[in-house]
């Protein structure tokens, strides 16, 4: 854990400890895991006493998009520090919104889950230095190699981490830049000068490569924009310099202030995965070969703590002081997010599939819509409405989602299923059932194929 050397009980700076509430949002023993069948895979390495090595236990589970011929990168999950949010990174790979950005553009969606005790040195882990870099490296080949896609260990990485996360994913952009099609921190950010005020944190250097590497800087109001002296108060402080060592050096780094927030993740995935897909669209290649350049014709400028945003040739003020922003959809996305996190979508979620019917139990597949995930499903009989599922879905940070969602942006354990067991099929009479699918701003999908009970 991170304190002030004159009160060990404020957290600051970087941000690398869980909260109380992380902690207790986040139950159950470390063998507490879905099953990694098929298209799941994981690896766990055991800590290591010798210098230089990761100290902590880490299970990797990835999911590989079912008949993906050639992987051509991977996303990141990265939970943030504290046994709680540890924990949680043992549901990340399974999270079906997450899973439509991995399906789009062929790649994997891996989890780490660092078996970090409560209150120990999150450092060991989320400074990639201390031996989870080389871990991480060491899972995709042997996840490669699990799967049958040995172009695992190869291909790019994009990468989103919380907390701790933010630090361990900015860290990895500093030592990998030439790997990272792009990274999104939230609430944490690297070290890139020492601080005596900071002990125990190694800053990194920041390479010219580093520059190219497209990076989000997302944090909540709550954690030191608008309240001030509170617990994470110090996050917006260390934002604010990383933000303006690389962008004052021309780097392609953006902030955006959740207005609602503090140190969960909120509704920021809302904006995180469009961002990632728009860089992830832009540079990812063919399988096998390196990232393109990030194109910054099309890119917009806004202050970071808000404002209206110009084209990047039209931005009237500093923009070496600005924050960069991809390009136009994005930056439309990016003010509906800082003003209420309401980013909108148009577009319906795919309709379910494999619909089956055994007894009186309905079973069902479905993938998340790109945009804005999945809330809900309709089980409709014989053409009327019969029941929603869940009635209400649980996510006490942001909209509400089928697999609920905890303080670290996973779903929670267990996982929900997709089932239904109608409760009074009239005897003797043959119904028809079918499903919709409804995505978090409340569009639906196509009715599903029909499923017949006899």
């Amino acid at each position: 854990m991170i304190r002030t050397p004159a009160n060990c009980s404020v957290l600051v700076g970087l941000l690398l400890v869980a909260s109380a509430g992380d902690a207790l949002a986040q139950k159950g023993p470390y063998d507490t895991f879905p099953p990694a069948d098929a298209p799941y895979y994981r690896v766990r390495y055991a800590p290591s006493d010798k210098v230089g090595e990761l100290k902590y236990g880490v299970n990797y589970t990835v999911w590989v998009p079912p008949g993906v011929k050639a992987l051509r990168g991977i996303i990141v999950h990265q939970h943030g520090c504290g046994e709680g949010s540890c924990k949680s990174g043992l549901t990340g790979a399974f999270d079906l919104h997450w899973q439509a950005l991995a399906r789009k553009h062929d790649c994997a969606l891996l989890s780490p889950a660092y078996e970090q005790p409560d209150k120990a040195d999150c450092q060991m882990w989320c400074d990639p230095r201390n031996g989870s870099d080389a871990a991480f490296q060491k899972c995709l080949a042997d996840l490669g190699a699990k799967c049958g896609h040995p172009e695992l260990a190869k291909v790019p990485w994009a990468l989103w981490g919380h907390s701790g996360g933010g630090h361990w994913a900015g860290g990895m952009v500093m030592l990998h830049p030439d790997r990272i099609a792009g990274a999104w921190l939230r609430s944490g950010v690297p070290l890139l000068a020492d601080d005596p005020a900071r002990k125990g944190i190694k800053a990194h250097k920041l390479p010219h490569a580093a520059l190219k590497v497209p990076i989000m800087c997302n944090l909540g109001t709550k954690e030191g924009v608008t309240e001030k002296g509170k617990q994470f108060a110090g996050v917006w402080p260390a934002n604010e310099v990383f933000f303006n060592e690389v962008r004052g050096k021309g780097g392609l780094v953006g902030v955006a202030v959740d207005p609602l927030s503090s140190h969960d993740c909120g509704n920021q995935r809302y904006l995180a995965i469009p961002w990632l897909d728009a860089c992830l669209s832009a540079r990812l290649a063919k399988s096998g070969d390196p990232l393109k350049p990030m194109p910054t014709d099309g890119a917009f400028l806004a202050l970071p703590l808000g404002g209206v945003p110009a084209a990047a040739d039209k931005f009237k003020g500093d923009p070496l002081k600005a924050a960069w922003l991809p390009n136009e959809t994005i930056t439309k996305a990016w003010m509906e997010y800082i003003k209420d996190t309401k980013v909108s979508d148009t577009t319906a979620p795919p309709a379910p599939t494999n619909v089956k019917l055994k007894g009186n139990t309905l079973t069902w597949e479905a993938e998340a819509d790109l945009e804005s995930g999945l809330a809900s499903f309709v089980i409709e009989r014989d053409g009327q409405v019969l029941a929603t599922l869940p009635e209400q879905g649980r996510n006490p940070f942001g909209r509400p989602l089928f697999q609920n969602l905890q303080y670290s942006d996973t779903p929670s354990q267990p996982l929900v299923p997709m089932t239904f067991t109608d409760p009074k099929p009239e005897p003797g009479k043959t119904h028809t059932y079918r499903v919709i699918a409804v995505n978090t701003v409340g569009l639906k999908s196509k009715p599903s194929a029909d499923a017949a009970k006899p």
